[in-house]
Parts: C-alpha cells; structure tokens; sequence
C-alpha cells in the first residue's frame, strides 16, 4: 500500500510553514491529521497504507490570519489525488494567502 508524507512552504516569508493542521480525507471521512512542525512537516505519514482517492486538507486561512494575512482569500487549500499500491506519494503545499500549488515531491 501507499505511504503519505508532505510539507508546507510559505512563500511570502519564504520559511516553512509551522503549525498549520492537515487533515487526510477519503471518500469524506477523516483518516488522518496532524500539524506542522518547525520545518513544515509533520512528525509522522498520514498514512502508511493507502490506496484509492484521498483529500489533503490544509488550514492555510487560520495560519496565515495568525500571521496577520487577514486579506487572504482561502480558508482551506484541497489536494485530490490517487494512491496507487506500493507507492510512496510526498505531495507538498507551496502557499500564501492568495495562492497555492502543490507538486509530486520525492
């Protein structure tokens, strides 16, 4: 089955981004969570076994109103994407209040 990882980076201040809850999503129930740590990633996979459609939901409007971004215009920034068998799936969220975008890491 598929393991799950990522990170987040805060492009305004070009730091990673630390404290922001990450929610794991599949078929709409939660299946995983966690927060980001000082390097913006969070301690441990979302997932190690995983397989079929998931939901990665990133609270960037919270972290980024206690950044004092009250002009942000996403509460939540949502990746959907497949887990196939046996793979091994690092998918980043690169963000600030205004934009966000996500690629297929190592």
């Amino acid at each position: 089955m598929g393991k799950l990882t990522t990170h987040v980076l805060d492009t305004v201040s070009g730091k990673p981004g630390y404290g922001v809850l990450v929610r794991l999503l599949q078929d709409g129930a939660e299946v995983g969570r966690g927060v980001t740590n000082g390097d913006g990633r969070l301690d441990a996979p979302l997932v190690e076994d995983g397989e079929g459609v998931y939901d990665l939901v990133f609270a960037v409007g919270e972290y980024f109103s206690r950044k004092g971004y009250e002009e942000g215009i996403f509460r939540e920034a949502v990746i959907r994407f497949e887990m196939k068998v046996g793979g091994k799936y690092h998918v980043p969220l690169v963000c600030t209040p205004w934009a966000y975008s996500t690629y297929r890491g190592s």
